[in-house]
């Protein structure tokens, strides 16, 4: 795994595969798993092709944010019942979560897309910054807790 990230490599592979046809969840994940070298399976992209469009065309979540949450869930969250990891996990998403709200106003992706038509360019741009935005704050959020680990165990 690496932890010597580059945020500005990230942002712009999380960008450039935007632009190139995957969706917001699944550019997280992708430059998530690509700038890490985290041995993560095309799985877990297609795991999360249901989410764009606030889950499929629903408006709810937007799906920037549902991918960076499973990624704090790989590196966080539990593998088996009653592991009390997912209380750490839980507040990691919800940092992330405070966050995107605090810069998006709304973790509902139809509320950020409602005065946009879909093919919209303006609607494009705005999405690839929340793409970008969303990946950064994951990574960050991740490497500030793998050097919390980290310290703890020396």
């Amino acid at each position: 795994m690496n932890t010597n990230i580059d945020m500005e490599q990230l942002a712009q592979d999380a960008d450039d595969i935007f632009h190139q046809g995957f969706a917001c969840s699944e550019s997280v994940i992708y430059a998530i798993r690509k700038n890490f070298e985290i041995d993560l399976s095309d799985d877990a992209i297609a795991m999360s092709s249901g989410f764009p469009w606030g889950l499929g065309g629903g408006g709810c979540i937007c799906g920037a944010l549902a991918g960076g949450a499973m990624c704090i869930g790989y590196f966080f969250g539990r593998r088996t019942p009653g592991d009390p990891r997912n209380q750490r996990c839980f507040a990691l998403t919800k940092e992330l979560h405070d966050f995107f709200t605090e810069s998006f106003h709304s973790p509902c992706c139809g509320v950020l897309i409602k005065d946009y038509d879909r093919d919209a360019p303006e609607r494009k741009a705005m999405c690839t910054d929340i793409v970008t935005s969303t990946t950064k704050k994951t990574a960050e959020i991740i490497l500030r807790e793998l050097k919390h680990d980290e310290q703890q165990e020396s």
